[in-house]
């Protein structure tokens, strides 16, 4: 074990630059999975360890023997807790964590399948459209410098336009084997002969081609028009060619089959060079990438690696009775959920998607229904459940501090555009904490998102002077912090519109 997973620390020590530079995130132990949920996330251990021993689970399988791998299923997880405890935000950073394709819908948005509305298998077409996208990004990244050198020779074959060679007429005479005359008709009719290559003027042209690249490199082009032309899609708008149960029909990709028995219309446009090289590198990655394999290496993913959040799972449960019939936004949502979380195949234009081994997370507050309102069959789809607690005031304290994308840091960065710096003290921090706090239980407890009511609240007059003000250091302590809120706080109608 040591020896495997040592060259994923030494990955994620290499990491520290940038979520991009990250490995997959299955490819990380639990613990390291954790650590990098930290950085932005406060407390929530146990939401944590569940969803990381899931992710790293993706990876186990797939070490695992041929015979068994397939009969591995992922552990669906439900995260429950009310609003502003962290539920979404776990989500947020797993989708910028994870190599792997994500999307994020929201439960309360579908409906049975016959109704208007979307039906739930649009979030596995969703998936499948995101693991697109991030396969071609992946194959344009690694073709794009040859894309980019392409594109700046046909920008200079528009600023220096190659010479058109005349049409020689039929000679008199064979030519002896290896010449190659060129006659060339002059405006009074006269007939001369040259060479096909005149070696002073092609030199004359290579340099002047090398000085318009030196110029073109050097950014001072960039404002000169050039025409380029443009193949626009001669097809009408995919929503037009939707069918009424959300595109489930024939495996075959209509948009492509229309670009390809379509005629493509060709259009001369003048634009500024910067426009031209972004116009003709997306051309020239279009030509180098090859789609087929894309779409190959993007159905595995989602089927193998894809992870699908649900949130506001709690919204879709209801009573059930003797006496309380169907409903089409919620028991007929959850009877529609069953197969595709237990395992089925789905019709995406893309072809043929099974969700045997995607793993689902769900969320939702319950704070009026509960997990057991929902059907039991759906219950029995998502084994694994966790419990997210409130925030306290030390809580909020940390969640001002300890992330790298805490409020005050936020707020930093943009008083610092108007060259302003600012900055809280501990006191003052925790003074805000103390507040935010103290209107979750006067009003209605929206977890760490009333650190935004607070602060937006506490520095709009700030924001709103600092480009004209001399003071350019604003240091925010407790005393400031209670005689800028002190008035709403007290005042019980002001603090339930304003806070």
């Amino acid at each position: 074990m040591a020896e495997t997973k040592q060259p994923v620390e030494a990955k994620v020590a290499q990491a520290d630059q940038g979520p991009e530079q990250l490995p997959w995130l299955e490819e990380l132990p639990p613990r390291q999975i954790v650590a990098e949920l930290d950085r932005y996330i406060v407390g929530q251990d146990a939401a944590k360890k569940a969803v990381a021993i899931a992710i790293r689970n993706r990876w186990r399988r797939s070490q695992a023997p041929d015979e068994i791998r397939d009969e591995i299923l992922p552990n669906n997880i439900i995260m429950i807790g009310p609003t502003g405890v962290g539920k979404t935000e776990i989500a947020r950073r797993l989708a910028r964590l994870a190599g792997a394709p994500f999307v994020k819908v929201e439960a309360s948005k579908f409906t049975e399948v016959g109704y208007v509305g979307r039906d739930v298998e649009s979030m596995v077409r969703d998936l499948v459209d995101a693991a697109i996208n991030m396969v071609r990004g992946e194959r344009e990244d690694d073709v794009y410098p040859q894309a980019e050198a392409r594109a700046e020779e046909r920008l200079l074959d528009l600023l220096l336009p190659p010479l058109a060679a005349p049409a020689p007429p039929v000679p008199a005479a064979p030519a002896e084997a290896g010449s190659r005359p060129l006659f060339v008709v002059s405006s009074r009719g006269e007939v001369t002969e040259h060479s096909d290559e005149d070696p002073t003027l092609k030199d004359r042209r290579e340099r002047t081609r090398e000085k318009l690249r030196a110029l073109l490199r050097d950014g001072k082009l960039e404002e000169k028009d050039v025409e380029v032309e443009i193949t626009q899609e001669n097809f009408p708008p995919m929503d037009m060619l939707q069918q009424p149960d959300g595109g489930q029909g024939p495996d075959i990709n209509v948009m492509d089959w229309l670009k390809e028995i379509l005629p493509k219309r060709k259009k001369r446009r003048m634009v500024h060079v910067h426009d031209a090289r972004r116009i003709l590198i997306d051309e020239e990655l279009r030509k180098l990438v090859d789609m087929d394999d894309v779409v190959s290496e993007a159905l595995d993913r989602v089927e193998n690696h894809g992870i699908i959040f649900i949130d506001e799972l709690d919204k879709i449960a209801g009573e059930r009775g003797p006496n309380v019939g169907p409903d089409v936004s919620r028991e007929g949502v959850q009877r529609d959920l069953l197969p595709i979380v237990e395992g089925s195949t789905v019709q995406t234009r893309y072809g043929l998607v099974r969700t045997d081994h995607v793993l689902f997370i769900a969320a939702g507050a319950f704070h009026v229904s509960k997990p057991s309102d929902l059907i039991p069959e759906l219950q029995g789809r998502f084994p694994i459940r966790v419990e997210l607690t409130r925030l306290v005031e030390e809580d909020l304290v940390r969640i001002m501090t300890e992330p790298e994308n805490a409020l005050p840091k936020q707020y930093a960065a943009l008083c610092a555009a108007d060259g302003a710096q600012l900055s809280f003290t501990a006191d003052g921090i925790k003074e805000v904490a103390r507040i935010a706090a103290l209107l979750n239980e006067r009003l209605e407890n929206i977890g760490a998102r009333r650190l935004h009511t607070v602060l937006t609240t506490l520095l709009e007059d700030t924001l709103f002077d600092l480009p004209n003000v001399p003071e350019k250091v604003i240091v925010f302590d407790a005393a400031r912090v209670k005689a800028r809120l002190e008035k709403i706080v007290e005042d019980e109608d002001l603090r339930r519109y304003i806070l």
